[in-house]
């Protein structure tokens, strides 16, 4: 039986005539940037959120690069983050002349430890970005007791964590920025790129939606340096007709994860943890196991995808080895990054395949 790590073909194709129709209505309209099909998508997704408003953009690298802009983050300012993440995390650190500061993950959760971002913390430390990685929430009430005894300014990366909950409040509406991706493999994917920025402050949403359109209120007139981060009218048009099916998505992500926690048994391998204050939606099912490679092969041979998200972590990268963090200086995430592989967790998975690859997994 074979099994993909991912087919969106599947879910676009169920929706393609909803989804065209969609896109004439709006090549009719010419509503190419922003417009009412964004305007609605923002309404829509707010209300999902349970949050007042919501800014949509042209991808999730540019509500990031807005809240460091929005923050003040300048040459000789430090902002911690986690080195076990997709590197649009520490971009808009590195364009605004900040400096990235890394700090170790949690083993069982691959998010930011709490303790280990305030040991990091010193007289230079200006914010954080916190990652609520394969969709699972951070800590976020350790996390901020932290950051409001430094008046840092806080950043959630919800890239991968759209619809999730931390002890019943969004994710991205807890810190003083939230920001998400609608990267085609995301829970919730765009036909191309899309993001939004979110924030509990007006004047932040209010800055945020100046930058996004060149630092600019009105045609002409530019008050602050902003950049081109509109949304196009394409992908709200699709994003308003994927976001009624998120919530059955979700669960049916959540009921997989279910079936693989419950039924795999293979000997040293290590299950994502779950913890109580907030339920994973599951954009990734990432497990570790010391011979990571020898079961990537195995399962490859019984025609089940995978992938290794992430194989370096970002203290490791080329672009940033002027930080000087060798081996071993993050000790949990390098470990992570040597032993994890992701696998299929995709709504369209039928239960046959579910069991399939718990079968292949527990053969190893």
């Amino acid at each position: 039986m074979k099994v993909p790590f991912l087919d969106l073909s599947l879910q676009h194709r169920a929706l393609r005539p909803e989804a065209l129709a969609a896109l004439a209505a709006t090549y009719d309209a010419s509503r190419f940037c922003l417009g009412k099909d964004v305007e609605d998508f923002e309404k829509n997704f707010a209300a999902m959120l349970g949050y007042p408003r919501v800014l949509g953009m042209n991808s999730g690298t540019s509500p990031l690069h807005a809240a460091c802009m929005i923050a003040g983050f300048k040459p000789g300012d430090e902002v911690v983050t986690t080195p076990f993440t997709f590197i649009s995390t520490v971009w808009g650190v590195s364009y605004t002349g900040a400096t990235p500061v890394f700090a170790d993950i949690e083993a069982g959760t691959f998010n930011l430890d709490p303790a280990k971002f305030a040991a990091a913390v010193t007289p230079c430390t200006k914010g954080v970005i916190v990652v609520h990685l394969f969709g699972q929430p951070a800590r976020m009430d350790e996390i901020m007791a932290v950051a409001r005894r430094h008046n840092l300014f806080v950043i959630e990366d919800c890239a991968q964590a759209v619809g999730a909950r931390y002890r019943g409040t969004s994710v991205g509406t807890i810190g003083d920025a939230g920001t998400f991706s609608f990267y085609p493999t995301k829970n919730l994917g765009g036909c191309g790129e899309g993001g939004a920025f979110v924030s509990r402050r007006e004047e932040i949403h209010t800055q945020a939606r100046h930058i996004r359109v060149h630092g600019s209120d009105r045609r002409y007139y530019h008050d602050i340096v902003g950049g081109n981060f509109r949304m196009d009218g394409f992908q709200g048009a699709l994003l308003n007709v994927k976001l009624p099916h998120l919530a059955a998505w979700t669960a049916r992500r959540q009921a997989i994860a279910a079936r693989y926690l419950a039924g795999i048994r293979l000997a040293d391998v290590i299950l994502p943890a779950t913890p109580d204050y907030g339920a994973s939606v599951w954009h990734q099912f990432t497990i570790r196991h010391p011979r990571r490679d020898a079961l990537r092969e195995h399962l490859a041979k019984h025609e089940i995808g995978t992938d290794l998200i992430y194989p370096v972590p970002l203290h490791h990268q080329k672009c940033y080895a002027s930080l000087g963090c060798g081996a071993g200086s993050f000790p949990v995430a390098e470990q992570a990054a040597a032993t994890c592989v992701s696998l299929p967790i995709f709504p369209e998975l039928t239960d046959e395949q579910v069991e399939h690859i718990i079968a292949s997994v527990n053969s190893f």
